[in-house]
């Protein structure tokens, strides 16, 4: 017999077996091999952190916290700022999760909740999922070729309509803001779509039919019931999305049209950090390569943040719910 179970308080089946050699060395080799694993993938972040902060220190001692809210750009005079980039990075990617969770969210709740045919619910499912397989750069020469030019009267009309707010007192001519969140959308709707999909249709079955059993109706069950069971790991997936979204580089690059002058108008042209990282690093030498190091370790922290966020915000919603 391989097995002899002894009383032993409240330990496990597992500890209490008397497991031949052979297996106890797997084990134990393959507890070591996983966790030299996860001690690697620490160990490589941590190292990229540094080598970006090496990078960046000589303009870190030189322009300090100022180059966080100057939109200078000026490699002659050697003047940096990067404020332009960071605002651009912000704004596109929280206008264009604005826009994408409520389509994606409900794209999900098209395929799992019965609404439509099964092949051609499968048909949608399959189309979002082929949306995240084209290239981004693919994506980018789709935006400047069909997009701009298919939105640009609807902008038009924008600035003619709202033309007074700072936020649309830019005739839209080509590339800039705008088009760069709508392809910021493309890119992150199939990332909100399949993990919203994946967590409603973990929602255990009894809770839609307590809920039908109630009187309720499929609104509210989906609105009372459905989303609320799943939200933390729709939240999950929309803070993933924002990481994404913050650092996309070659279809906003194509599209956003990689100004340094600083507008706060969502018609004109702009920039990102990872676009700025692109354009500029295979030309920079001397301080400007610092400055740009600076700019990456931002990204860097700010990519940080939005994990470290989505973490405490995942954590809360599975208490409460």
């Amino acid at each position: 017999m391989t097995t002899d179970f002894r009383p032993s308080g409240d330990a496990d089946a597992f500890t209490l077996r008397r497991r031949p050699p052979a297996e106890k060395l797997v084990d134990t080799g393959f507890r070591q091999l996983t966790l030299a694993l996860a001690s690697l993938v620490a160990v490589v972040l941590l190292g990229i952190f540094l080598v970006v902060f090496d990078g960046a220190r000589e303009a870190i001692g030189q322009f300090g916290l100022r180059f966080l809210t100057t939109s200078a750009w000026d490699p002659v005079n050697e003047e940096y700022g990067a404020f332009t980039a960071i605002y651009g990075t912000l704004v596109t990617a929280i206008l264009s999760l604005v826009i994408a969770v409520p389509l994606g969210l409900g794209t999900a709740i098209l395929i799992t909740e019965d609404m439509l045919p099964r092949a051609l619910r499968d048909g949608v499912g399959l189309m979002v999922e082929l949306l995240a397989a084209i290239p981004s750069v693919v994506l980018g020469l789709w935006a400047i070729f069909v997009m701009e030019p298919a939105i640009r009267p609807a902008l038009q009309l924008i600035h003619t309509l709202l033309g007074w707010s700072p936020l649309f007192d830019t005739v839209p001519q080509g590339p800039g803001m705008a088009p760069a969140i709508l392809i910021l959308v493309v890119m992150v709707l199939p990332i909100i779509t399949a993990i919203s999909r994946d967590a409603l249709n973990q929602v255990p079955i009894e809770l839609r039919q307590g809920a039908y059993g109630v009187g309720t109706t499929r609104w509210g069950a989906i609105f009372s019931v459905i989303l609320p069971a799943a939200i933390s790991a729709i939240t999950g997936g929309v803070m993933l999305a924002l990481g994404r979204a913050m650092g996309e580089t070659m279809a906003v690059t194509m599209i956003i049209g990689n100004a340094m002058n600083f507008s706060p108008s969502l018609l004109a042209p702009g920039n990102t950090i990872a676009s700025m990282l692109a354009n500029q690093f295979g030309e920079a030498d001397g301080i400007q390569v610092s400055a740009l190091m600076y700019a990456a370790l931002i990204l860097m922290l700010l990519t940080f943040a939005v994990n470290v966020m989505a973490q405490w915000v995942v954590r809360r919603l599975s208490l409460r719910y």
